[in-house]
């Protein structure tokens, strides 16, 4: 029996990592019989079982969790190779799947597209745009951009640039609640929030002054886990607001609907990462993105919407 060993032991890695036929076939876009088969033939190339397989998980033989780390490692390797050896002439192409801040996507990645395709004709792209955590491997994503620090350790991280935060209200709601002149002053006000969608968490408002710095939380009338969701009920008047300074709220601010809140005190910055998993090559197609999208950022003078 021949069978294509490189392309057998892509699958059986990733089979191993989400730990399911389904998801395997769905990130590598096969069928899931045509999974079940590869694995199976490699098995009985082998000679060994690698896989206990029951209805309910999958688990890795001795002989199987030997081979996963050994095959893991060489095709880590074969295309580190590929990648120093073609990096020169490979033209990117292909799939390319990518999640990003909904705010990014909707304000700066989409309109800027034309320029993209024109530079590279031969990919397609599928574009996500949302706040949420990614499950990258899972979900075949390839890369994802977010702003804030890496807490994964499975995700390799390219620094893109960083964000100013602001604090800032609407008139209307300053008018009802007064302007702030100092942080004690905040105990009378309410917050729009941020909270993660993964965890729930609602994130304090960041204040910084030289050597000092407080983190300050206060009840809201509302929260989100979407940018633009939060600006929106900040201009409607919900509340003070600490937002990245992008290009939406910096538009709000120069129009009046917004209006800067304790301008004495810093708001921090917030870093924009672009986060792929550590262990899988970086294909021409997704390095080409985030050089793309770190020139347009840096094109704004690091304003991302």
């Amino acid at each position: 029996m021949s069978i294509d060993r490189f392309k057998a032991m892509e699958v059986f890695v990733r089979v191993v990592e989400l730990a399911s036929f389904s998801r395997a076939a769905t990130a590598l876009h096969l069928p899931r019989g045509r999974v079940t088969t590869i694995v199976q033939d490699l098995e009985s190339h082998l000679g060994v079982r690698l896989l206990h397989r029951t209805t309910r998980r999958l688990s890795l033989t001795d002989d199987g969790m030997a081979y996963h780390q050994r095959a893991r490692t060489m095709l880590q390797e074969m295309h580190e190779l590929e990648a120093m050896l073609g990096h020169a002439v490979v033209t990117p192409a292909g799939r390319l799947r990518v999640d990003v801040p909904a705010s990014l996507g909707r304000h700066v990645i989409a309109p800027a597209l034309p320029d993209f395709f024109a530079r590279y004709p031969q990919v397609m792209m599928e574009l996500g745009s949302s706040d949420r955590p990614v499950d990258l491997i899972a979900e075949g994503v390839d890369c994802v951009i977010r702003g804030g620090l890496v807490h994964d350790e499975s995700l390799a991280a390219r620094r893109l640039g960083e964000l100013e935060v602001a604090t800032c209200a609407a008139p209307a709601y300053l008018q009802r609640h007064g302007m702030p002149a100092t942080l004690a002053d905040l105990d009378r006000h309410r917050f729009v929030n941020f909270f993660s969608a993964k965890t729930g968490r609602v994130f304090p408002f960041d204040f910084r002054r030289g050597d000092e710095a407080h983190e300050i939380s206060r009840p809201h009338w509302v929260a989100a886990n979407d940018a633009d969701t939060c600006i929106a009920a900040a201009v409607a008047g919900m509340g003070l607001m600490q937002s990245p300074l992008n290009g939406v709220v910096r538009a709000h601010l120069a129009s009046g609907r917004l209006v800067p809140v304790l301008p004495d005190w810093n708001a921090g910055t917030l870093p924009m990462l672009a986060l792929y998993p550590r262990n899988r090559h970086l294909s021409a197609k997704v390095r080409v993105f985030i050089d793309w999208v770190a020139g347009l950022l840096e094109a704004r003078q690091g304003v991302a919407p």
